[in-house]
């Protein structure tokens, strides 16, 4: 079987790659230029191009992991957020569904408005606050009409590799006597990894499986704020011995109407994950555990 992954160099398109390997052969593109092959292109930008490269891999699986995702700055790029995010996985759809094949595309919480404090089902009425979440929201649209489809919906996701909210944190703490964190949104710190491996399950059994096409939640178990998040990252930094200016009790509060952005945040990200649990019999561990993992490899730690 052939795998055209897109958006390869990404957090969780990197750890895709290895996720993948075990279901077939996975083709791995990111924006720039193919190496040793200028045919193909996983510019999701470039839509002749784009579609041309599914053709000529002629692939059983698509896996989308490629985005816009700069969320403040889609305010201002609104035509080049939506050709990404919703235009592309629209050329992709209409390729896959031509070749009968499967197509893997992630999305956020960004898609609900973030009201209230139940966590969100996939069917929960969608009502994007931003650029960046119209975007996502018409790019599951698009996807949706190839019949072989599979939506991820995550949130607040991380990863060793490259910046992430933790490493922010530590940095600051050890620059700065005090921290000010927003502790009025609610979610669950997700790992790149925990995406990944899911991702491969739910798919080798789809593809025995074609009613089990459609969306769903995807994201670790619990919930936390960004305040908390900053400081169970902190107390984990100490007791593997990370020198630090500023504690967990030096993280002070702040809510989301002091620290004002060009795109709305939504305060409830929170998402209901029965449903994928259930269909593809997962046990999503809660994310202190992910959060730990990739703090003792980013530290270089391999304390338990």
């Amino acid at each position: 079987m052939k795998i055209l992954l897109l958006g390869c160099n990404g957090q969780v398109g990197w750890e895709l790659q290895r996720s993948l390997a075990v279901l077939g052969e996975v083709v791995a593109l990111g924006s720039s230029p193919a190496q040793g092959d200028g045919s193909l292109c996983g510019d999701l930008g470039n839509l002749e191009a784009l579609a041309h490269t599914v053709r000529t891999l002629a692939p059983q699986v698509i896996v989308n992991a490629a985005a816009y995702t700069a969320v403040d700055r889609a305010e201002r790029e609104p035509e080049r957020a939506h050709a990404i995010n919703a235009v592309a996985p629209g050329v992709l759809a209409a390729e896959a569904q031509r070749l009968g094949a499967w197509l893997v595309h992630y999305s956020t919480d960004y898609v609900f408005d973030g009201s209230g404090s139940v966590a969100w089902k996939e069917g929960d009425a969608c009502a994007p606050l931003s650029v960046y979440g119209r975007t996502k929201r018409a790019g599951e649209l698009a996807v949706a009409q190839c019949p072989r489809h599979l939506v991820f919906r995550t949130s607040w996701v991380y990863a060793a590799r490259g910046g992430n909210f933790a490493k922010t944190m530590l940095r600051l703490a050890a620059e700065r006597e005090t921290l000010t964190v927003i502790d009025d949104q609610i979610g669950a710190p997700t790992s790149a990894e925990l995406l990944a491996d899911v991702t491969a399950h739910a798919l080798r059994q789809a593809l025995a499986n074609a009613a089990l096409a459609g969306t769903y939640h995807c994201v670790a178990g619990g919930e936390t704020s960004w305040r908390a998040y900053a400081q169970f990252v902190l107390r984990q930094a100490s007791l593997l011995g990370v020198p630090l200016k500023a504690g967990p009790e030096q993280v002070m509060p702040t809510s989301t109407a002091n620290y004002p952005t060009p795109a709305q945040r939504p305060l409830n990200s929170r998402l209901d994950t029965d449903l994928i649990r259930r269909t593809f019999s997962l046990h999503l561990p809660p994310w202190q555990s992910g959060v730990q993992r990739m703090l003792q490899e980013t530290l270089g730690h391999n304390k338990p």
